[in-house]
């Protein structure tokens, strides 16, 4: 939806933003609480977007339009929607993370799977990146009611929702790798 030349997030993301994300570090064990994630108030603008995916990509000819970025972490990575099925709604589109490293990966392979990782306590970078003995997810009810709200029936484990959008979109790395230089 265009609001004054801006698109606005889908209604559940809108929900996630208000609960946010907390990321802290336990001063007695060393041990990682939380995901370090943010979503804008908008999907990012579409030169914003070019710029960076050039940057990213080190390719001049490419301008990222496939993506609708809605996150970011402190480290940033990016976190957004692949237009890769067509004219189906936003929603229903595969959500990707391209990390500040080069990291990239499928995240969920669509909003409602997003939901269900985000009330697990996954964030994008641990649910691509992988998670370590010293993270620990801290799974939150406002979360999972915003989950049980815009995807009932959805519920999953993040393993299962990880697994089933790797099953889906095998060749997003390749796609990737193909608009880098």
């Amino acid at each position: 939806m265009d609001h004054g030349g801006k698109l606005a997030l889908p209604e559940a993301l809108v929900a996630v933003a208000a609960v946010g994300f907390e990321c802290e570090y336990d001063d007695e064990t060393d041990d990682v609480v939380g995901c370090d994630f943010g979503i804008y108030e908008d999907f990012e603008p579409a030169e914003r977007t070019a710029w960076w995916y050039r940057l990213w990509t080190a390719n001049e000819e490419v301008d990222g339009s496939e993506f609708r970025f809605f996150g970011t972490s402190d480290a940033g990575d990016y976190t957004g929607f692949w237009l890769v099925r067509g004219a189906v709604p936003i929603e229903r589109q595969p959500v990707v993370y391209l990390g500040s490293e080069g990291q990239r990966g499928v995240v969920a392979r669509d909003l409602a799977d997003l939901l269900w990782l985000f009330a697990a306590g996954y964030g994008p970078s641990e649910a691509v990146e992988g998670v370590d003995e010293s993270w620990t997810p801290q799974p939150d009810a406002r979360l999972r009611a915003i989950a049980e709200r815009y995807a009932p029936g959805r519920e999953g484990s993040p393993q299962q929702i990880l697994a089933a959008a790797a099953a889906e979109f095998p060749h997003f790395s390749e796609f990737i790798d193909a608009q880098c230089r």
